[in-house]
C-alpha cells in the first residue's frame, strides 16, 4: 500500500505539504495541491482513517440510528440524509434499533467508539434518564428526526403530526364516513400521540363521538396492524373506513381486507400516512398523507453540521414540516346502507353529500394534492 511518503516523493513535495493539501487545502497553493492529488490518484493512496481521526480530532463520520429500517419511510429518510452528507464531505454510519431501546443504547455506545462527529437519532420509546445520560456521554452534537423530544434540548426536524391526523380524518368525514377506525402507534411516542389528537379533534368538530373501541395501538408494525384490522372488521358494527398512521401498518390493513374478502374502497375506505414510492402500485392505489421526507433529511443534516462546525450554538431548535394529502383510489363514499345523517362542521360535508351518491365515486378533498401533481 502506498504511504504518505510515497505521495510526497512522487509529487516532489514534503510530507507536511501532502498532509496540508489533503486536510487543510487552504494552506497549499493550487499548483502544489494539483500535484499532490495527481500523485494520490496515481498511487491509489488512502489515508488511514483512524490515524487521521486522531490527528484532526474529527472522523468525518455521522451516525444515524433509525427505529425501523424495514419501514420505507426510514429508508427514504436515510437516503436523503446521506445525499446531503456526501455533499458536505461526511460519511454516514446507519444503525437500526428495531423499536428497542436496548439496541438503540448499544448502537450509540458503538458509535461513540467510532469517534463520530455527530448523531442523528429517530428515538424509540419515551424519554428516560438513561437515554439523556447516554446522549450526553456521546459528547457530540445530536439532532433528532421524525420523533422529537423537546425536553432533551436538541435540534429536531419533525412532521406536523396533529395536522397529518386531521387531514386524513377530515378527508374520510367529508366522504360521509362516521365510523372511522384508527390503527396507530404507541402513545408514548409523540408522533402517535399527536396523530391520535388530530383524529380525535377532527371527529369531535364534526359532531362524531370518539369510540375508544375503534382506536388500536399496533406498535407501528405490519402484523399487529393486520391483527387489529381483522378484529375491527369482524365486528357487527365494523368501521366503514380505516386510518393507519404509518405505511407498514397500511400494508397490514390491506392484507386483512384481502383475507376477509372485502373490497377497498367499496366495502372499506383506507387512508395511510407516508407516501412510499410504490403506494401508486397498489390496487387500488392508496390515498395517503405524505411527509416531505427529502426536506426532512436535508434539514436535520444541515442543523447537525452547523452544530459540528460551531455555527449554531444555544438551545435546540425544532422545525415542524407540513404534511400533504394525496388522494388516490382507496377512499370513496360509504355504501348507501352505511350512510349516516348530514355532518356538522366539516368543510364539504352536508347537503351536497346527501341524496344517493355513487358508493364507488372517488372523493376529492379541499386539502388534497391530486396524484398527477404529486410524485409518490
Amino acid at each position: 500500500m502506498a504511504t504518505i511518503r510515497d505521495v510526497a516523493r512522487l509529487a516532489g513535495v514534503s510530507v507536511t505539504t501532502v498532509s496540508n493539501a489533503l486536510n487543510r487545502p487552504g494552506r497549499v497553493s493550487s499548483e502544489l495541491s494539483a500535484r499532490v492529488h495527481a500523485a494520490v490518484e496515481k498511487l491509489g493512496y488512502s489515508p488511514h482513517a483512524a490515524a487521521r481521526s486522531l490527528r484532526m480530532r474529527t472522523s468525518g463520520l455521522i451516525g444515524m440510528v433509525v427505529a425501523d429500517i424495514t419501514n420505507p419511510f426510514f429508508s427514504e429518510l436515510f437516503e436523503a440524509v446521506e445525499n446531503a452528507a456526501a455533499k458536505a464531505g461526511f460519511s454516514m454510519v446507519l444503525c437500526n434499533s428495531g423499536e428497542a431501546f436496548t439496541r438503540e443504547e448499544r448502537h450509540m455506545q458503538m458509535l461513540r467508539a467510532q469517534r463520530i462527529d455527530g448523531l442523528i437519532l429517530a428515538p424509540t420509546g419515551a424519554i428516560t434518564i438513561n437515554r439523556a445520560a447516554i446522549l450526553a456521554d456521546l459528547a457530540v452534537p445530536v439532532a433528532l428526526v421524525d420523533r422529537g423530544m423537546v425536553e432533551l434540548g436538541y435540534d429536531a426536524v419533525v412532521l406536523d403530526n396533529h395536522r397529518a391526523g386531521a387531514l386524513a380524518t377530515s378527508h374520510l368525514i367529508e366522504a360521509g364516513h362516521r365510523r372511522i377506525g384508527l390503527i396507530n402507534g404507541p402513545e408514548v411516542l409523540r408522533t402517535a400521540a399527536d396523530r391520535l389528537q388530530g383524529y380525535r379533534e377532527t371527529l369531535l368538530a364534526a359532531g362524531i363521538a370518539l369510540d375508544p373501541s375503534l382506536v388500536c395501538d399496533a406498535g407501528y408494525r405490519e402484523n399487529e396492524a393486520y391483527t387489529a384490522a381483522l378484529a375491527m372488521l369482524r365486528r357487527d358494527d365494523a368501521p366503514t373506513a380505516i386510518f393507519a398512521t404509518n405505511n407498514v401498518m397500511t400494508i397490514g390493513v390491506m392484507r386483512a381486507l384481502a383475507d376477509l374478502g372485502l373490497a377497498c374502497p367499496t366495502d372499506v375506505s383506507v387512508v395511510g400516512i407516508d407516501d412510499f414510492p410504490w403506494a401508486g402500485a397498489f390496487t387500488p392505489r392508496l390515498t395517503t398523507v405524505a411527509q416531505p421526507v427529502a426536506a426532512m433529511g436535508k434539514q436535520v443534516l444541515n442543523l447537525l453540521i452547523e452544530r459540528i462546525q460551531g455555527v449554531r450554538t444555544g438551545p435546540g431548535e425544532t422545525r415542524v414540516l407540513a404534511p400533504s394529502l394525496v388522494v388516490r383510489e382507496s377512499t370513496a363514499r360509504p355504501h348507501r346502507r352505511q350512510e349516516a345523517r348530514p355532518l356538522r362542521g366539516v368543510p364539504g360535508a352536508g347537503d351536497k353529500r346527501a341524496g344517493n351518491p355513487d358508493p364507488a365515486e372517488p372523493v376529492q378533498s379541499t386539502n388534497a394534492i391530486p396524484d398527477e401533481n404529486h410524485v409518490g
